[in-house]
């Protein structure tokens, strides 16, 4: 059996893929958020924390 034929199967399989990919840009747009608006020192201490 192929793949496509359990797709075929499943009602409203074309849902899954749009979910995930919205997911997946919501996440990726929240951390580009984080990362450019959090304070440039505050970042410096988190990356010496191994160090320390």
């Amino acid at each position: 059996m192929k793949f496509k034929y359990y797709l075929e199967k499943i009602q409203n399989a074309e849902f899954y893929p749009m979910l995930s990919l919205i997911i997946f840009g919501s996440i990726f747009l929240f951390v580009l958020w984080y990362v450019f608006s959090s304070d440039k020192k505050s970042m410096n201490d988190k990356a010496k924390i191994p160090l320390n």
